[in-house]
């Protein structure tokens, strides 16, 4: 999969390469013969990943930068294509939790999560189409969360942001067909990484088992050169599908599953 443009190495940018998915995502794609820009804002977390990365693709490197400035991340998007000479893959993975009870949350931490996990993503991606469209070529994956698919209990604004680019994705796919250009959709699941555990956020409602960041990583890498639009890691669209045949249904057991795990944290349960 490494090989496009008659033979030459392609290049893929990341956003949130420091840990979770998007650093298993990089090592993932340098390991498969891809240049790998990484972006992130801890530069030490990210330089432990681009060293890792240029074991395999020694031409990779990395930005660090804070995405919750949409017009930064649109800004360093042009400047890794201009240093880089083309971005072939672009990969909108950043993105923070936000586990607040409502009304606890407050309209500024919606507002922050909007900024990280969907407007600065878009930003990047308007930046690159339309060089993109100049040479009929490049593909945008969006990492968007099975939470963009079901709203879950008290993560009303991260569940938001990821609707949104749940139906961005949709449309900005629609609107590109024919072009060269690709849109894929990523839904990871309940996947191991920081997200779980993170200050100004509740602790986690699910307890349940995580699946490795380096198996979902594997799933977007075979993502990009596949046809489907939508890509369920896990596959959890059998969940989706029982939420449209029966939303009443569906709301009932999320408010029964946000009830029994209350009460097994308050008696100290597992759930």
């Amino acid at each position: 999969m490494a090989r496009a443009r008659d033979g030459e190495t392609r290049i893929a940018l990341v956003t949130g390469a420091s840990s979770g998915i998007g650093a298993a995502t990089a090592r993932e794609l340098a390991t498969r013969g891809m240049t790998v820009g990484l972006v992130a804002r801890r530069q030490s977390r990210l330089a432990e990943v681009l060293a890792d990365c240029q074991a395999h693709a020694p031409a990779s490197r990395m930005w660090v930068a804070d995405l919750s400035d949409p017009d930064a991340a649109a800004e360093l998007a042009l400047r890794a294509w201009d240093e880089f000479g083309v971005i072939d893959v672009l990969v909108n993975n950043a993105g923070i939790p936000m586990r607040k009870r409502i009304p606890n949350i407050k309209a500024s931490d919606v507002e922050r999560v909007m900024r990280i996990n969907f407007l600065s993503s878009t930003a990047m991606t308007l930046a690159l189409i339309p060089r993109m469209l100049e040479r009929a070529s490049g593909t945008i994956v969006n990492v968007a969360s099975i939470a963009g698919r079901f709203g879950v209990t008290t993560e009303a604004a991260y569940s938001a942001s990821k609707f949104a680019m749940c139906g961005w994705s949709e449309a900005v796919a629609a609107d590109l067909a024919g072009s060269g250009v690709k849109v894929r959709l990523v839904l990871p699941g309940t996947i191991d990484t920081e997200l779980w555990d993170q200050p100004d956020n509740d602790p986690p409602l699910y307890r349940g088992d995580l699946v490795p960041a380096a198996e979902t990583a594997r799933g977007i890498a075979d993502a990009i050169d596949d046809d489907r639009f939508e890509h369920f890691l896990p596959d959890m669209k059998a969940v989706v599908e029982a939420k449209v045949r029966d939303i009443d249904g569906f709301m009932a057991g999320m408010v029964s599953f946000h009830r029994s795990q209350q009460e097994a944290a308050e008696t100290g349960g597992n759930g």
